[in-house]
């Protein structure tokens, strides 16, 4: 009888040294993440399917391990590594933060100014983010959705460009729907290339839809832009417009010379610009002029904008 129960603690003794080297040799396996990972709300168990959706190696099993460990934290988790031991991931999850850094990109300014801020700011190649911008960005323009962003440092190129248009997109979608009922990624575009010269050339978002009608009047009846902020595009966002570079620019952004609105939008625009793009005020205005207090005087003849001109410049 002694000699039954010895040998069945014995056989409990060895499952449960075989169980405890199993899990210590899973908990040693390497998992490789981005220096910085994001994690949305949700249970523990939509957290890790979310990440094994994302091609990290993890399990079911590792939902249990965290039940035992802590519950994760959302926002952005600091990994230090590129490879960190299963167990030392799991811990982080429930313990470590990302430092964050506030980065704005401003309604109207251009992606080229975005990313040197981008560079700036989270200490990343410059180069590496337009690569990446260009490779994973549908537009080569207005593809972000103007907001301050709380974006960590450590954060790979790669990674913050598919944050950024991910989120842009996901804004822009539920915009569309809102005004359309539906998303048509070519014809919303449209709009916002539109409203990319109305955000350009407004004063304040007042104006907005004034500016949109003298856009549409204009095209209606067959005339030019002829808009100065048109030519603030990409490294050209904050240059003053010359009479020398309006002869010399041969961009599509030059609407002195190309009839209608550029097929490209000019800069990254806010929501009030897409909604002046959509809903223009019903004017017969086809002129303005910025005057003295910063605004602009909007009007329907050439004489009275001349005049408009000569208060301003005398």
């Amino acid at each position: 009888m002694n000699d039954k129960v010895l040998m069945s603690i014995k056989w409990i003794f060895e499952i449960v040294l075989i169980i405890i080297l199993s899990f210590m040799y899973y908990l040693n396996q390497p998992v490789r993440s981005p220096k910085v990972v994001f994690i949305p709300q949700g249970s523990i168990n939509q957290i890790i399917t979310q990440l094994r959706d994302n091609n990290y190696n993890v399990s079911k099993l590792d939902s249990l391990l965290l039940r035992l460990i802590g519950s994760p934290q959302s926002g952005w988790i600091d990994m230090k590594n590129t490879y960190n031991t299963r167990g030392d991931f799991l811990y982080k999850l429930t313990t470590a933060k990302a430092a964050l850094q506030n980065v704005t990109l401003i309604p109207g300014e251009t992606t080229y100014v975005f990313l040197n801020d981008l560079s700036d700011k989270l200490k990343l190649n410059r180069s590496k983010l337009e690569s990446e911008f260009l490779r994973q960005s549908k537009i080569e323009e207005g593809a972000f959705v103007p907001n301050t962003y709380r974006l960590p440092l450590g954060i790979t190129e790669k990674e913050l460009i598919r944050i950024l248009l991910y989120e842009s997109d996901k804004q822009m979608k539920n915009l569309s729907v809102k005004l359309f009922g539906t998303y048509n990624e070519k014809k919303w575009f449209q709009f916002v290339a539109l409203a990319s010269v109305i955000e350009k050339e407004s004063a304040n978002i007042k104006e907005m839809p004034l500016v949109s009608s003298v856009i549409y009047n204009r095209i209606k009846k067959g005339m030019k832009l002829q808009m100065d902020g048109t030519l603030n595009y990409g490294k050209y966002s904050h240059i003053k417009i010359t009479p020398q570079r309006i002869r010399e620019d041969d961009s599509i952004y030059n609407t002195y010379k190309n009839s209608g609105i550029p097929s490209i939008p000019v800069c990254n625009v806010s929501f009030d610009a897409i909604r002046s793009a959509v809903f223009p005020a019903k004017t017969s205005y086809l002129y303005f002029m910025k005057n003295k207090s910063g605004t602009h005087d909007f009007s329907r003849n050439y004489s009275t904008h001349l005049s408009n001109i000569k208060r301003v410049t005398k």
